[in-house]
């Protein structure tokens, strides 16, 4: 059992919560939770891991046996989840913390990776690394790196390469992959490699609707714009009905909704004579809202 650390007379206490403000962690911890909705179990695990590096970098400083955590990770979920806002935050506190050097984050996808003809693939890859050395590189829809069922493709080059730097380079690159849950499980299985060199295994779970009407209504507000009663009515509808059609995307598909919502909103107001207020340029009503093909009642098409 390893005795406490002391001075001449009295044993040294730290205090973590100081540390972590001393980095600077907690304010991008809070920038987190200001930025994105829910995510509560998300939120949490990041901020477990903050934790755990708090705790690291204090014991080296203590002169404490430390071996750096592994710090690569995988996130799943749906699209418009959240993942990239989680994986840039991360970066920052990685770099805050003193566990990568420059605190950017690359994302990338297979075609950035993956090369069409035989040598292509590993320059091609090597160039993202090296311009995600000292960072975080994020890999989305990470899955279609692994195609077996075609004997000329070349992603399992690029796994390859992935691997090895992974492990020999851990400390100088996180890894962040992501994608949906199902295939991002048969992925792992099917390179047992990265499995056994990720740490973290994140997942983001889709929105509610009350928590998609709360990221419109922030996104409005980010734009000077608001619902008047009967526009939020009405978006409150839209919600229940788009999440229930092909493709939706969670805030994502809001995001979208909003910008022609606001198209709509804009032709209203040139079709009408007369003047307007302020306020009218600042509104969206009930009819910019329903005017969407989503409340069509036969076959509706996503908006």
């Amino acid at each position: 059992m390893t005795e406490p650390l002391t001075t001449e007379t009295t044993p040294i206490a730290i205090d973590l919560h100081k540390e972590l403000a001393e980095t600077q962690v907690a304010e991008v911890l809070d920038e987190l939770d200001r930025e994105l909705v829910g995510l509560v179990p998300v939120k949490t695990r990041i901020r477990q891991i903050a934790a755990l590096l708090v705790v690291d970098r204090v014991r080296r400083r203590m002169g404490l046996t430390s071996e750096t955590p592994t710090l690569h990770m995988s996130f799943t979920g749906n699209p418009g989840t959240g993942k990239t806002t989680v994986a840039l935050r991360m970066a920052e506190i990685l770099h805050k913390l003193g566990y990568i050097r420059r605190g950017h984050l690359v994302s990338v996808t297979r075609d950035d990776l993956v090369g069409q003809y035989i040598g292509h693939t590993a320059p091609k890859t090597k160039e993202v690394l090296k311009k995600a050395m000292g960072g975080v590189l994020f890999i989305d829809e990470a899955y279609y790196l692994y195609r077996p069922e075609n004997e000329r493709d070349y992603g399992q080059e690029a796994i390859e390469i992935l691997l090895q730097v992974m492990e020999n380079q851990r400390d100088d690159l996180v890894v962040i992959f992501a994608g949906y849950a199902d295939r991002m499980d048969k992925f792992f299985r099917a390179n047992p490699g990265f499995r056994s060199r990720i740490a973290h295994h994140i997942d983001f779970p889709d929105y509610t609707d009350a928590e998609l009407m709360d990221i419109g209504e922030m996104m409005l507000k980010s734009l000077s714009y608001h619902f008047d009663a009967g526009g939020a009515a009405a978006f409150r509808d839209y919600i229940a009905a788009r999440r229930k059609q092909p493709h939706f995307a969670n805030a994502r598909s809001i995001r979208n909704a909003l910008d022609r919502m606001r198209l709509r909103q804009a032709n209203r107001h040139f079709e009408q004579t007369g003047l307007v207020t302020l306020n009218d340029l600042m509104t969206i009503t009930s009819d910019d809202v329903r005017a969407s093909r989503v409340f069509m009642q036969s076959e509706a098409k996503p908006d």
